[in-house]
């Protein structure tokens, strides 16, 4: 057993340091987990794409006990003008509430020590600092308790944690998300997203297992956090949710610019970052527990093969160039114009008269699909997309139910 002065501190118990604990104590090291909140309800939608549940099978079994998780495969699209399409996930999406998602994963890091052990410390960090003659190697951790030492430091706090100036750069406002919401109670099996004019960002109502999240998301500096909270509640009301014993919350997400993306350093000299701490967010869907995750694994595996300056390269291979290039293109997604229409109108008529692209819509709510074969895969079906869209126009003012609305035909019928 090594000795615990030569320990790995882990600062932030969420999902990804929670994982990064279980994976390194079950390699043999052991680990200080610093949280002061541990398994808590973090304001956000939860959910978990069929990628993810892929690569972490315990968390679809999870999600299989309704206590736990939900399993939503129904999706409705609305854009900024109010076109609405409804069509079925091939994959479902599981949506968790992230005090149990948290609980889930902390309980197996207190499980996974074996010739190791995983302390979980219920504590605020307060400060952090090198050890020794000029500077030193170790790291020394201080709480409102105690102090602490640790031969390696990772950082899982989230986007506007202080100590990332330490190690980088402080975050940018342009480089943040605010996002504002209710957990309101009650059921639905439909998953909403709502395009808004003018924000980069959107409203989103996803089903939890015995509560709803609803929620709205924009860059930070696009509209005060009060008008943004006051289009959300105004859309509730008009979509037939209510707020009677509805609690309010609000959040800092991470969505880096290209260029942040492209000066980012995850780790280095006996530290790194993994999760929200690193920024690693979609910044066009605001989608960040497969990266989390997934980071928190690449991260654990260069520890324990003795080479951690590994988890730079392998992140930026996996990681990096997808968001790299989300980043560049997220502009273009929420305000560009694309066959004489704007992007997010002509992706919800496209996904409500073709079969083909709500397969392609399909595969990126699941993960399967990336930014960086996206173009190819549109090149290939546009035929078939245009065909099926021509075939739409055309049935439609013979169509029986057409009844005044753009989009007559349910895919969920299908």
């Amino acid at each position: 057993m090594r000795n615990p002065q030569h320990s790995i501190a882990i600062v932030g118990g969420g999902p990804a340091g929670a994982l990064a604990a279980a994976l390194l104590a079950a390699g043999g090291r052991n680990v200080l987990l610093f949280d002061e909140k541990l398994a808590w309800e973090k304001p956000c939608g939860g959910g978990l794409t069929h990628k993810a549940l892929q690569q972490y099978p315990f968390l679809a079994d999870a999600a299989s006990e309704s206590s736990l998780g939900n399993l939503i495969d129904r999706c409705e699209l609305i854009s900024p003008s109010g076109q609405r399409v409804r069509f079925r996930l091939q994959y479902p999406v599981a949506i968790f509430s992230r005090l149990a998602l948290n609980g889930l994963l902390l309980e197996r890091a207190r499980r996974a020590g074996v010739d190791a052990q995983v302390d979980i410390r219920q504590e605020r960090v307060t400060r952090i600092a090198r050890i020794g003659q000029h500077g030193g190697n170790d790291w020394q951790l201080v709480t409102p308790h105690r102090e602490y030492r640790a031969s390696y430091l990772i950082l899982a706090a989230g986007a506007r944690n202080p100590f990332r100036t330490q190690l980088l750069f402080p975050t940018h406002p342009s480089d943040l998300m605010v996002t504002a919401g209710y957990f309101i109670p009650g059921r639905t099996s439909l998953m909403q997203i709502q395009f808004l004019k003018g924000i980069t960002g959107y409203i989103w109502v996803f089903p939890r297992a015995d509560h709803v999240s609803a929620g709205i998301a924009s860059k930070m500096g696009e509209a005060p956090a009060a008008e943004l909270r006051r289009i959300l509640e105004r859309w509730l009301e008009e979509n037939g949710f209510r707020l009677e014993g509805a609690r309010f919350y609000s959040h800092i997400l991470p969505s880096f610019r290209a260029q942040t993306f492209e000066g980012l350093e995850v780790c280095g000299d006996g530290w790194a970052m993994i999760g929200d701490s690193a920024g690693l967010v979609d910044p066009i869907t605001g989608e960040g527990l497969y990266y989390a995750l997934r980071s928190a694994e690449l991260c654990a595996g260069a520890l324990l093969a003795e080479r951690s300056q590994e988890y730079q390269v392998l992140l930026e291979s996996e990681v990096l160039a997808e968001l790299k290039l989300a980043a560049r293109v997220s502009q273009r997604f929420y305000s560009g114009q694309i066959f004489g229409d704007s992007v997010l109108e002509r992706m919800v008529s496209l996904t409500a008269q073709s079969a083909s692209f709500r397969d392609l819509m399909s595969d990126l709510f699941a993960g399967t699909q990336g930014y960086r074969d996206l173009r190819p895969r549109l090149c290939r079906i546009l035929p078939e997309v245009m065909a099926e869209g021509l075939a739409g126009a055309l049935q439609r003012p013979w169509s029986a139910s057409a009844s005044g609305s753009e989009f007559a035909t349910d895919p969920l019928a299908e």
